[in-house]
């Protein structure tokens, strides 16, 4: 028998320790573990253990979770078969016409990326090392260059096949299809705002993104050989995404056509050798280990709190706060916005969404200024949207997002933090007004769901 601790001291103990922890530098996945073993040890009992095999063996027999590898192997495929400079290449040369075309490009280019990979990382370092070198050679200013890159990078953990989504599908009960195709206008009214701003912006003031000089354009021909030469690309993600879409898949068996649709399209490309292969498996089971071992450490240490009255604290905290549940609903966007400048994303998934779902579902959305509101059954679909909006926010928040970090590691010396910091704000702000559209005008979310599953 451990010994006893009140849940307000347990609170501040269990989540004091882990942040300490991180802040020394140590893993999330071995933290978070490691930290439930401990109190488990000092304040729990034997009926706790069973939290061990009960919380992780279902995860590791969860069906949804094998698209994961699928994905990132896809994504890695593609990668090493030079899709992502092709794609940025033939965008670039077909809008960089434009006043702020490469911005524009970039994000067009990050927006399709998106959509063939998921995988957030990939797409910030590649388009880093390509599209920066080339806005800085023709004098885009920092913010424009630098926040492009890094808003474009973002859309990957919201439009499908989102690896999040899948996660979050897997945590909150919820259909992964719904998810996906939840995801799809928002991250396109994203991807527009992002747009919008850039034209507008380089239009008031074109020196901070001047148009591509009439020598270095390209004629219609050559547009159009551009455009055939990613058709199969192109093609295979409208494949994996209206296979699922349409039904006829599930986004794990959508996820195996897409990785060997890649491995074909890699040939298509003559990169498909012994090296690329092996190099993007052993990249794959890097990253899929580091998600699973998040997982697991993160699944016992909320599994150990919520045992001990956790989830009956925070919601007694929450809802003593007075507000009603809009008011909640913008404290927990706070709260998960905090809470991404300093933990990864499938941390914050695993910390604070078990807490916070319950909680919600005990709610009536019935919307604001009177408009639509969400029905009890759509609550976690329209609340798994939202939170990868938010999501997208934590990634290029100052002073730690994930984003900022990737773009640095690969951005030329005379690109300074400073500036990558300061590229992001406006980019920011255009993901809060995206989050609130998500929340007021909730439609958004779930018109495409309607239709397409009735």
């Amino acid at each position: 028998m451990g010994w006893e601790i009140d849940i307000f001291w347990l609170t501040i103990l269990m989540f004091g320790s882990l942040l300490v922890l991180l802040m020394a530098g140590l893993p999330l996945a071995f933290v978070t573990g490691g930290l439930a073993c401990v109190f488990l040890f000092l304040f729990g009992d034997a009926q706790m253990l069973n939290i061990l095999p009960s919380r992780i063996f279902p995860l590791m027999t969860n069906y949804q979770l094998s698209a994961i590898p699928m994905f990132i192997l896809m994504a890695s495929i593609l990668e090493r078969a030079g899709i992502i400079e092709e794609l940025y290449d033939m965008v670039y040369k077909i809008l960089g016409g434009l006043k702020g075309g490469l911005a524009i490009s970039t994000i067009i280019a990050s927006t399709l990326l998106a959509a063939m990979c998921g995988v957030i990382g990939a797409t910030e370092v590649t388009m880093g090392m390509i599209a920066l070198p080339a806005m800085i050679r023709r004098h885009y200013h920092p913010t424009i260059a630098c926040g492009s890159i890094l808003a474009g990078g973002t859309l990957g953990i919201l439009i499908p096949p989102s690896i999040l989504a899948i996660l979050f599908a897997v945590i909150a009960q919820q259909s992964v299809g719904e998810l996906f195709i939840g995801a799809v206008v928002p991250g396109l009214i994203l991807s527009a705002m992002y747009i919008l701003y850039v034209s507008v912006t380089t239009t008031m003031k074109p020196e901070l993104g001047p148009s591509l000089p009439p020598e270095d354009r390209v004629d219609f021909r050559e547009k159009v050989r551009l455009l055939s030469k990613m058709g199969a690309p192109l093609a295979l993600v409208s494949l994996v995404l209206g296979i699922i879409f349409a039904g006829i898949a599930t986004p794990v068996e959508a996820a195996g056509v897409g990785t060997f649709g890649a491995l074909v399209v890699a040939a298509m490309h003559r990169r498909l050798t012994l090296k690329n292969i092996r190099e993007a498996a052993i990249s794959t089971l890097r990253v899929t280990g580091m998600v699973l071992w998040i997982i697991f450490g993160a699944t016992l240490f909320v599994g150990f709190y919520v045992v001990n009255g956790g989830q009956q604290f925070v919601n007694d905290a929450i809802v003593g706060t007075g507000l009603g549940p809009y008011g909640i609903l913008t404290l927990m966007m706070v709260i998960l916005v905090i809470l991404g400048m300093f933990l990864d994303w499938v941390g914050i998934l695993l910390l604070a969404v078990p807490i916070f779902i319950p909680l919600l579902s005990t709610m009536r959305f019935d919307g604001v200024f009177g408009l639509p509101g969400v029905a009890p059954d759509e609550m976690a679909l329209w609340f798994g949207v939202v939170y990868m909006v938010n999501m997208q926010m934590s990634f290029i928040s100052p002073p730690f997002g994930y984003a900022l970090f990737y773009l640095k590691s690969v951005a030329p010396p005379e690109v300074t933090m400073g500036q990558i910091y300061r590229s992001s704000l406006p980019f920011l702000a255009l993901q809060a007004i995206g989050l609130v559209i998500c929340i007021v005008f909730p439609e958004v979310v779930l018109w495409l769901p309607r239709q397409i599953y009735g």
